[in-house]
């Protein structure tokens, strides 16, 4: 079937029309089949990809990260040793064994305003979890002791025009520089902010991976917050005085405990 010039079907037509439609029919088949098999290879890849135990080092490159801007800043190579660059996940992260070997994987991540990259790699659990147990984890029964208090973060609130934003002011403290007394004086600003968490116990929050201790936070009335303001700028050194103009802005208290019994995992290893 063909056609002729008024667009009718000859018989003898019909089976060259019907070899191109199989023709086009076996070709889609095969093309399907084609990208199927494709499919099953990349999945295979990605199922069976093989965990390594963790190197020795690692080559990592770093820059300064530039939020909405392309940096033109140096980049920097450097070699990590693996329980440098897995303690800088942690930090970030937790030790959460799964979301490390994530971000492992993945071969990047933001630290300290810095972009570090490195060859990603699949790390083996067992190797990976060894280096993890040395970690401390939270402990929410454990009690404030101002013994073991190193560092207090003095914090305001966020701004009132957002359901949560980052506290406006915030002024770290370390008990070294705190506890200097004035000449001929008998109190320190450590002791007053000291005699604060006896008033009313600080509570646990977690343990904080990056500041390296326990956290507690002790929220602060308006009446505690002027007295605090009005002895720390009697008894503060010198050194102390500009930055705590921010004294009477501050809404809580974080106290940073580190656990005395506890050596850094990069460290050890």
């Amino acid at each position: 079937m063909s056609r002729d010039s008024f667009g009718t079907i000859s018989p003898e037509g019909t089976g060259a029309l019907a070899a191109t439609n199989a023709h086009e029919s076996k070709s889609g088949f095969n093309l399907r089949g084609k990208l199927g098999k494709l499919r099953s290879s990349v999945s295979y890849f990605e199922n069976t990809r093989q965990s390594v135990p963790l190197p020795e080092t690692i080559p990592v490159k770093y820059t300064e990260e530039e939020a909405e801007y392309l940096s033109v800043r140096p980049l920097v190579r450097q070699e990590f040793r693996s329980a440098e660059l897995v303690d800088m996940v942690v930090q970030v992260a937790g030790k959460d064994l799964g979301r490390v070997q994530k971000i492992l994987s993945a071969g990047t991540i933001v630290f300290h305003s810095f972009r570090y990259w490195w060859p990603g790699f699949v790390a083996d659990a067992a190797a990976l979890g060894e280096i993890l147990r040395k970690y401390p984890d939270t402990d929410p029964q454990r009690a404030f002791s101002s013994e073991d208090c190193d560092e207090v973060i003095l914090e305001s609130g966020g701004s009132p025009a957002a359901a949560w934003s980052p506290p406006r002011h915030s002024l770290r403290i370390r008990r070294a520089d705190a506890n200097k007394r004035k000449l001929l004086g008998s109190r320190t600003l450590w002791g007053i902010l000291m005699n604060l968490a006896r008033e009313t116990d600080p509570s646990y929050r977690e343990y904080s991976y990056s500041l390296r201790g326990d956290i507690y936070t002790l929220p602060l009335s308006p009446e505690q917050v002027r007295r605090l303001a009005r002895e720390a700028t009697q008894v503060a050194p010198r050194a102390l005085r500009a930055e705590l103009a921010v004294l009477p802005s501050i809404s809580q208290i974080i106290f940073i405990c580190p656990r005395r019994a506890a050596q850094s995992p990069r460290d050890s290893i």
